[in-house]
């Protein structure tokens, strides 16, 4: 009975197919949102912003709602089915009604983003080993546990590691961050990162 009543926690760890295109698509099109996020290494940014004549303010409303359905698509349903766009293989699936403006925006720079998102994702796979994750994250909570002087409490946490030219940790969802590769790189310094996120959470 005292093993079923024990606290949990689930971390997942992963730079994801499509957080790296909807990230690389923010980039050329030039939206800001998140602000506070950086840029992806990398990928010349859009020198200016969404013209008028693009629909800037029905493009950007549009990414702002496929980025929720993408960094936590069961917390952001779509009322409506989804469809995968061409030229994206099976990574962006938006809903039929309502995003014409972003498909037609998206739609030259398919084969670009894709290759760009699988290429990044080897990289991560490449550099953190079977079981790197799970290490990280339990020392992280062994050390609040021993500051607390409790068990921690559960929780679920999603991490995306992503080439940001900035390094830092951000909060992208309810449950999810983004962290810089290269932070997540560096245990001390990823350990110091990741330690208020868990004593938020945990």
């Amino acid at each position: 009975m005292a093993a079923a009543e024990a606290p949990e926690w689930i971390v997942r760890e992963d730079a994801t197919l499509p957080v790296l295109v909807a990230l690389y698509l923010r980039q050329v099109l030039g939206i800001r949102f998140p602000e506070e996020l950086p840029h992806l290494r990398g990928i010349p940014p859009r020198s200016a912003p969404i013209s008028e004549y693009d629909d800037r303010s029905a493009i950007e409303r549009q990414w702002r709602a496929y980025w929720d359905l993408t960094v936590e698509p069961q917390a952001n349903p779509s009322p409506v089915p989804l469809e995968l766009i061409d030229g994206f293989e099976t990574v962006v699936a938006l809903p039929v009604e309502g995003f014409d403006e972003l498909a037609d925006a998206i739609a030259p720079h398919g084969t670009d983003a894709v290759a760009y998102a699988r290429a990044e994702h080897q990289h991560y796979r490449s550099r953190l080993g079977a079981g790197a994750s799970y290490r990280a994250y339990a020392s992280a909570i062994a050390e609040h546990e021993r500051v607390v002087g409790r068990r921690a409490h559960s929780f679920e946490l999603n991490v995306q590691v992503l080439p940001f030219t900035q390094r830092g940790v951000w909060w992208i969802g309810a449950l999810t961050i983004a962290v810089t590769d290269g932070l997540r790189g560096d245990i001390a310094a990823f350990d110091a990162a990741v330690a208020p996120i868990i004593a938020d959470i945990a």
